[in-house]
């Protein structure tokens, strides 16, 4: 024993020196390749790259020194046999920079674990150097910035049991041989993280060949299409199924229910169509089922019920009908349900009260009725709660008042009455959003009001009720404040200094604004329109302009002038003093709102010149002057080359006492509406967002075919010229036919004379045009006829000759578009013309005969839908009983020539009989 001993001691003696030295060697390459590594790159804690790591992010490579041993640096992790480096982890690490293909990583070829997420590596390609680490089981580069095609050689990888490529959509594309290649030669995956990859060129029925093993299975955002595939999810372990934002269409097959060890899915943001199946219910290990944001039919499977474990439940956004299911009660562990956007119907269910770990319920956009049930007081951890647009009635439940922990409450666009309860929300301390909007709430907003949320609330709205009376409001945080569309009466009241939306419009507000809504500083959006505020406007909001962009004081009282006070880098895009007292000249500071869209100073008393200077504003798309006292010409003197009014939409001057010609240079200039400027909102109508996410529309009063008209929002598309009322003389310039998108043109009660110019039928847009009561002669162009959406035409008032043009829209008008224009004919005017001309082809080609003779009006309206020969028996009668004689030896002449033929052809019919 003890020569055994002695042998194994010489051993160590002679060989640990050269063991040693190898150890010591393989350790010393490696943290050499590591520190070449970590020069490659910055650090940068402030790149998004990285953000979802929240608090964990931190440069873990800050802790490698030179001269160290890298075992112990943070992050890697060696084998303590031989010093090999078989763990790195550098996720969340903060690291940017160019990833290089020939990077000294790759000199660490006994990696088992690479986790590099969470960093931004600035859109570089993924090495194919990658499928160098045949040991490798684990392989995590999601969110790392990664770009390009996934190289081929991932699928090398043969040994992994992880791998997680997931990250920004688009950025990353994987070609369908590498995808089979990956799929067939990862026998060993467990997990298959590939969100955002494109695969749109992929079928889905590659993954057929998944392996057994696979428990989980992530393609969110990969772009896959076609039809959800029934069959090739045959994966008994699977554990978690995300095909979240796909394009994938067709039913749900009942084969997912087969997939007893799922516990999360995710079919939401697709394409799926039918009803939900019921052998989902058959998942008793479900946590989350997400199938939100699809085309689901049909009722809700009272199935689901089953699925005890549950506690995410999404079905938003869908067509699903029919009441809720009462087994949804059985749910205990449910903390999130949401069914809004759909059709349900019915009373909300008293089983949803057995809920208490509820924390989220929204049951917004449905068509349920009934009360609001009182067990929905029990979800005492509830924080997020909508009711909102349902036909739900009666008075909000007392048992709201438990909910000590609600920060979010919706119940708006319902038919709840009555007043707000006495005692109602007290307790309700962490609120920040309630909004009760819509509905029929009467009475005052009562003073315990300053109890909710006194230092949380953010947003509160109680528009468009029957609310009377208004006190203080104390929340020291409030940001946006809505009580439009109400009673409400008395002085305006002065909302916190943190406000920026603060709407009161459509009530019965009072007296003079208080200076001291400027103390607001923040204030981004201010409607105080349609009320009986008096005064002069506060010159103070010149000082708000650098953080004001919608200014809304339409149909109040205020009196003497624009405030002059408009500073550098105002920040106004909507200023609408439409409908109040307001006297001239308009101010220049105007010109510092250099964002500037929507400009409405109609109906005040505005005593100025045009001001030509506003056509520099560059984004100036609404300009509205009109019921002023505004006059003199709007020829430009100027010779400046530069356009004026290029992004010009609506252009309403009409009302007031502008001479001279039609201002052909801004005709010229309207750029946007010849189709020369590109339209730049991509929204379908004109507004402005708040911080919040809220869009709000800038609305207008036009008159619209005739009438007036108030645009609640103005249709990004709308065109609109209005110059009528006013004394412009002249003739209509050629140039309007250049505004092929114009929808109304308004020229009317001017001194404008000449003809109508041709080129108008160039405007394939128009849907009115009024040319009434002027001095215009000649005749309407033929061209107008081919107008396919002119649906209002007025030329009355006027000195027009000639045939009216028939057919298409020109059929639908009324004799009133016409009136006084004594030398017009034909339809729908009395007078027939007394010119002989082929009637419109469609009509003498019908039966494919032609003929050169043009009857009158009414005759021709009879042969239409009776045949030329009764319509000209008619004729004949009617012109006996005083029409022209012309016209009655005109309808001789055909009979005679009638007579004659018959005669004609009787004699040959009698010459076949002899024969």
């Amino acid at each position: 024993m003890a020569s055994s001993y002695l042998f194994l001691f010489l051993c160590l003696f002679l060989f640990f020196p050269q063991l040693y030295a190898s150890f010591s060697s393989s350790g010393s390459h490696s943290c050499s390749s590591l520190i070449q590594f970590k020069n490659s790159f910055s650090t940068n804690q402030t790149n998004a790259a990285y953000l979802s790591c929240d608090d964990q992010s931190y440069p873990k490579t800050d802790s490698w020194k030179e001269g160290t041993d890298c075992c112990s640096w943070d992050g890697v992790t060696c084998d303590h046999l031989n010093a090999h480096v078989i763990a790195l982890d550098l996720s969340c690490s903060s690291l940017y920079g160019n990833f290089p293909s020939n990077t000294t990583l790759f000199l660490l070829p006994h990696l088992q674990k690479l986790n590099l997420a969470y960093n931004d590596f600035n859109l570089s390609k993924i090495p194919s150097e990658f499928g160098q680490f045949t040991s490798l089981f684990y392989f995590n580069l999601s969110h790392t910035g990664f770009a390009g095609e996934v190289p081929s050689q991932v699928s090398h990888l043969s040994k992994l049991v992880s791998l997680d490529l997931s990250g920004i959509e688009e950025q990353l594309t994987i070609d369908k041989y590498a995808l089979e290649g990956l799929v067939h030669n990862l026998t060993e995956v467990r997990h298959l993280f590939l969100d955002g990859i494109n695969m749109s060129s992929v079928n889905a029925h590659v993954f057929m060949n998944l392996s057994s093993s696979l428990r989980s299975l992530s393609l969110a955002g990969c772009d896959l299409q076609g039809k959800f595939p029934k069959n090739i999810f045959d994966l008994p372990n699977l554990n978690l199924l995300n095909l979240r934002r796909n394009q994938l269409s067709g039913q749900i097959p009942r084969s997912l229910g087969n997939l007893l060890q799922l516990t999360h899915l995710d079919l939401s943001w697709n394409r799926l169509s039918g009803q939900i199946p019921r052998s989902l219910g058959n998942l008793l290990q479900l946590t989350h089922l997400d199938l939100s944001e699809n085309q689901l039919r049909g009722q809700i499977p009272r199935s689901l019920g089953n699925l005890l474990q549950l506690t995410h439940l999404d079905l938003s956004w869908n067509r699903l009908s029919g009441q809720i299911p009462i087994s949804l009660g059985s749910l205990l562990q449910l903390t999130h349900l949401d069914l809004s956007w759909n059709r349900l119907s019915g009373q909300i269910p008293r089983s949803l009260g057995n809920l208490l770990q509820l924390t989220q319920l929204d049951l917004s956009e449905n068509q349920l009725s009934g009360q609001i049930p009182r067990s929905l007081g029990n979800h005492l951890q509830l924080t997020v709660l909508d009711l909102s647009g349902n036909q739900l009635s009666g008075q909000i439940p007392l048992s709201i008042l438990n909910l000590t922990q609600l920060e979010y409450l919706r119940i708006a666009e319902n038919a709840l009455e009555g007043s707000i309860p006495d005692e109602f929300f007290t307790g309700l301390k962490s609120l920040e959003s309630l909004d009760l909007s819509c509905n029929k709430i009467e009475g005052k907003i009562p003073q315990w009001m300053q109890e909710v949320g006194n230092v949380s609330l953010t947003y509160f709205n109680v528009s468009h009720n029957s609310l009377t009376e208004v006190e203080h409001f104390p929340w020291k945080n409030i940001e946006s404040l809505d009580l439009s569309s109400n009673l409400i009466s008395g002085n305006l009241p002065i909302p916190a200094s943190t406000i920026n939306v603060f709407f009161i419009s459509n009530n019965s507000f009072n007296g003079e604004v208080s200076s001291l809504i400027c103390n607001a500083s923040s204030l981004r959006i201010l409607d105080l329109s349609h009320n009986n505020l008096s005064g002069t406007i506060p010159q103070c909001f010149g000082n708000l302009s650098n953080s004001l962009q919608f200014l809304n004081l339409k149909k109040n009282k205020f009196y003497g002038t624009i405030p002059p006070t408009f500073a550098e880098g105002c920040q106004l895009t909507n200023f609408n003093l439409n409908g109040n007292l307001l006297e001239g000249p308009l101010t220049p500071s105007i010109l510092n709102c250099n964002d500037l869209e929507v400009l409405d100073l109609g109906n005040n008393k505005i005593n100025d010149t045009f001001p030509h200077w506003l056509g520099s504003l560059p984004y100036l798309q609404v300009l509205v002057l009109k019921s002023n006292l505004m006059h003199g010409s709007l020829r430009v003197n100027s010779s400046k080359s530069s356009p004026f009014f290029s992004k010009i939409q609506i252009f309403d001057l009409s009302n007031n006492y502008f001479s001279g010609p039609l201002p052909v240079r801004y005709i010229n200039s309207f750029k946007a509406i010849i189709n020369l400027e590109k339209i730049g909102s991509t929204v379908s109508y004109m507004g402005v967002n708040d911080d919040g996410g809220d869009f709000y529309t800038y609305s207008i009063g036009i008159v619209m075919k005739g009438q007036d008209r108030e645009l609640v929002k103005i249709f990004t598309m709308w065109m609109i010229i209005d110059l009528s009322n006013n004394q412009f003389e002249g003739g209509i310039p050629e140039v309007f036919g250049k505004l092929n998108l114009l929808k109304g043109l308004n020229l009317s009660h001017n001194n404008l004379n000449g003809g109508i110019p041709t080129s108008v039928g160039n405007l394939k847009s128009l849907e009115w045009l009024d040319l009434s009561s002027n001095r215009l002669s000649g005749t309407i162009p033929n061209r107008l006829a081919d107008l396919p959406f002119l649906s209002s035409f007025n030329v009355s008032g006027n000195q027009l000759h000639g045939h009216i043009p028939q057919g298409k829209q020109f059929n639908t008008f009324g004799n009133d578009s016409y009136q006084g224009n004594k030398g017009l004919c034909g339809f729908p005017v009395s007078k027939g013309c007394n010119i002989i001309e082929p009637p419109p082809p469609n009509v003498l080609e019908k039966d494919g005969s032609k003929s050169n003779i043009t009857f009158g009006w009414k005759v021709v309206l009879i042969g239409y839908g009776c045949g030329v020969v009764f319509g000209m028996s008619v004729g004949y009668v009617v012109f006996q009983t005083g029409k022209p004689k012309w016209l009655v030896n005109l309808v001789e002449i055909q009979h005679e020539k009638k007579r004659r033929r018959k005669s004609k052809d009787g004699s040959r019919s009698n010459g076949r009989r002899r024969i």
